[in-house]
């Protein structure tokens, strides 16, 4: 049976390829993000799409309202959305302290604040029993980010979510967080990683490799599907043993 998906970040990189993975089962796919027309080329098939900035509580609610008139129930609920905060405007005053809290706000809104506003917005929407809420943390909550702000955001997805486990367990619906690695084919690192960058990053696997959205999105699928109906309040991680299991 077709299920209704919601995946915010859906346009590129992990969000994306979660979309990819639950169309091509049949499932109805809402693809979210803040640019409409990265979104209206995802080419999808049959999803719906809707632009919005997550951190917005206004533009929250309009996505609350388009779930309600044209999906009704959300089976599964998938937090792609985020990034690194250093690619986001800056400020230009040159006051050290401004700089810091802006960095800071800026991480936390992105990575945390846009997945508790759609978490809260569409929870009496999740279908009960059987509803899966899925959040996309990363290794960086285990092993710090160089300026702390974004591994920080990430990290608080992980008692948030345990949290809501307890709270929606009683109707069926599980909740769980996928903390990737160093993944290729995102927008994360820009344009380009530095080459020795990346080099220590496949080093630090034991599988010798980067990541792949693809590798993600698959997790995401089993953590969504029946056969992980006893799985909660889980961190699992997706980083070719760059860190090990906690």
């Amino acid at each position: 049976m077709a299920r209704n998906v919601v995946i915010s970040g859906g346009g590129t990189g992990i969000g994306l390829a979660a979309a990819q993975v639950f169309a091509a089962e049949g499932d109805r796919v809402l693809l979210l993000g803040r640019r409409a027309g990265v979104l209206e080329k995802a080419g999808v098939p049959g999803a719906l799409t809707y632009a919005a900035d997550l951190g917005d509580v206004d533009a929250v609610r309009g996505v609350v309202g388009f779930v309600e008139r044209e999906l009704g129930t959300v089976d599964v609920l998938i937090h792609g959305a985020g990034g690194n905060g250093q690619l986001e405007p800056g400020v230009t005053s040159g006051d050290a302290l401004a700089a810091v809290a802006h960095h800071w706000t800026v991480n936390f809104r992105l990575n945390l604040l846009t997945a508790a506003l759609l978490t809260e917005g569409v929870k009496d929407r999740l279908a009960s029993p059987g509803g899966r809420v899925l959040f996309v943390s990363s290794i960086a909550a285990y092993r710090g980010s160089g300026s702390g702000a974004y591994g920080a955001a990430k990290a608080g997805l992980h008692p948030y979510a345990h949290d809501l486990a307890r709270e929606l367990g009683p109707r069926g619906i599980t909740v769980n967080v996928v903390a990737p690695g160093y993944v290729e084919d995102t927008e994360f690192f820009g344009a380009a990683i530095d080459p020795a960058r990346r080099e220590r990053l496949v080093g630090d696997t034991v599988t010798g490799r980067a990541g792949t959205p693809g590798d993600v999105a698959a997790t995401l699928h089993w953590l969504a599907s029946v056969g992980a109906g006893h799985v909660t309040s889980q961190v699992v991680q997706v980083n070719g043993g760059a860190e090990r299991g906690h």
